[in-house]
């Protein structure tokens, strides 16, 4: 890869990164801030996908360093759901733009060549799409 590619795949690693960072935070409040009956079956599953995302923002900073970059600490946007649905709702839009973005960038690891990568995003888009799955499931 030339150095400007390399930069290009940082860049978006780390824009994932900062997605994972938010989840991490998200996923939590919702764990806490979860209340009622229809909490029951949710809380710890907020905490769960919490613990993924964790290990998702980790696999990111190790690939990032081994590029040469320098994984980002800016958390992305985090959103609070008011109800058990409504935490539901967010989280589900969460994991649908990051199996949006992490479907892009094994695009670009794959045009680029860099087949290390794009395995380690294949795999941690199998886990967004199995939150994105118990999300669906619990709202439908």
């Amino acid at each position: 890869m030339t150095k400007k590619q390399t930069k290009e795949l940082i860049d978006a690693l780390n824009e994932s990164r900062s997605s994972e960072l938010a989840a991490i935070s998200q996923y939590m409040n919702h764990h806490y801030e979860c209340k009622g009956m229809e909490s029951l079956t949710v809380k710890d599953l907020f905490r769960a996908q919490a613990l993924e995302e964790m290990g998702h923002a980790e696999q990111l900073a190790e690939r990032i360093t081994a590029l040469g970059g320098i994984p980002t600490l800016k958390s992305g946007t985090v959103k609070r759901g008011k109800t058990v649905k409504e935490m539901l709702k967010i989280d589900c839009e969460l994991e649908q733009k990051a199996i949006k973005r992490y479907k892009a960038q094994i695009k670009l690891a794959e045009k680029l060549g860099d087949t290390t990568t794009r395995r380690m995003l294949e795999d941690i888009l199998i886990s967004e799409e199995a939150h994105a799955d118990a999300h669906e499931a619990l709202l439908s």
